[in-house]
């Protein structure tokens, strides 16, 4: 066969690269990708999105005009066609800390995904590992693992309001031991972690010699006994690196602006490297859309608490919906209910015991069709067995 009148070479010297399909095909993304390609297409019933981390698409959570306003703004001015700085997002964060950030302190992001990136690929060194948690957000074991940095579980433990097992981290750990990860609020779990609990973490972090990754992106998005307390507030007991993001507290995952933010007023980042190392990742890779960056000021501090207020009493009651509805169905098991973030973890058993995420940021009515679907689908291969 010729192209465009030539002879091919006897084979073509370039093919895909099979760690990326991979480490794609076990994310969050990847798996729900193939669920909907499986569905029946002659089910004529709308499909009520359990496993998704976008809540945009629904009424109930259509974030506030006053960010809108803040993005257009920003466009309009022509202020911000080039570069701009980090201090809006420094001075916001250092409203709950002890230590006062700078704007050296914090690195934009495309997203709180490239912030999760730069740490991970700044650690993989040969030979390094790295504990997460289980139940975890499984892009950390596939950007670990794509990075070649050995991936270690702790365990969340339900009966405890899924607090880190600390005895699990001190057998995971080793000299290699690079950092663990917390993710508070937590997905998949809907828990927040008390600030005793989060004082543990850090002090068992310097025991260690490792630093901690505090995946804050569900920060502020709490409806339970327990408050959101920043993991910065341990800065001064361990090194921390906070990750988060405008995408889930208002409802704007598609404007792709996050950060990752040193914690560290003893300087240990800077003495062991990783601050350069995440200036080189960030040097290497694309920046977020400057009119976002010129936008984020106005958008964390002057979005009104009312829009907040709002957003987490949504949240909170489809939380209620999810722990109420299990209760009633023999076959789920929902072993606390969920504080914090969109998600609760289920006790799932139909044959097979396992557990399952259950995204509950959606319509209210919705999520009241979802269980009424489950139980019905309980009772009907129930009668079968």
């Amino acid at each position: 066969m010729e192209i465009n009148g030539e002879s091919p070479p006897q084979r073509w010297r370039f093919e895909g690269n099979e760690r990326l399909t991979q480490a794609g095909a076990v994310t969050v993304r990847g798996v729900l990708n193939m669920v909907m390609q499986n569905l029946d297409e002659n089910d004529s019933r709308p499909v009520i999105p359990l496993g998704h981390g976008d809540p945009s698409a629904f009424p109930s959570f259509r974030t506030t005009h006053f960010a809108e306003d803040a993005v257009c703004a920003a466009v309009r001015s022509a202020n911000f066609n080039g570069y701009s700085s980090t201090v809006a997002i420094a001075e916001h964060l250092s409203k709950e800390l002890p230590n006062k950030l700078s704007a050296d302190d914090v690195f934009l992001t495309i997203g709180c995904t490239q912030a999760l990136e730069a740490i991970v690929t700044v650690l993989a060194r040969p030979g390094a590992n790295i504990l997460l948690p289980r139940p975890g957000f499984p892009y950390y074991e596939a950007r670990a693992g794509f990075s070649g940095l050995e991936v270690r579980h702790f365990d969340l433990i339900p009966e405890r309001d899924w607090e880190v097992d600390l005895d699990s981290v001190d057998a995971l750990a080793d000299e290699n031991t690079a950092a663990m990860v917390i993710i508070n609020p937590g997905n998949p779990c809907g828990n927040v972690f008390k600030y005793q609990h989060l004082k543990k973490v850090a002090e068992t972090a310097k025991k260690l010699g490792m630093l901690v990754i505090a995946d804050e992106v569900y920060g502020g998005l709490t409806f339970g006994n327990n408050p959101f307390v920043p993991m910065g507030v341990f800065a001064s007991i361990a090194p921390i690196i906070t990750l988060g993001s405008i995408s889930k507290r208002w409802i704007v995952p598609g404007w792709r602006l996050g950060w990752l933010v040193t914690n560290d007023p003893n300087g240990i980042l800077t003495q062991q490297g990783i601050v350069d190392s995440i200036k080189g990742f960030l040097n290497i890779s694309s920046d977020p859309a400057t009119f976002m960056q010129g936008a984020v000021g106005e958008i964390l501090e002057n979005t009104p608490s009312d829009f907040f207020e709002k957003i987490v009493s949504t949240l909170r009651e489809c939380a209620d919906i999810c722990y109420e509805g299990s209760k009633d169905i023999p076959c789920i098991t929902c072993p606390t209910k969920p504080q914090g973030s969109m998600f609760a973890m289920v006790g799932f058993s139909v044959g097979l015991k396992n557990w399952l995420r259950v995204t509950f940021a959606i319509e209210p009515s919705s999520l009241d069709d979802a269980f009424r679907r489950i139980k019905a689908f309980y009772q009907r291969h129930a009668k079968k067995q």
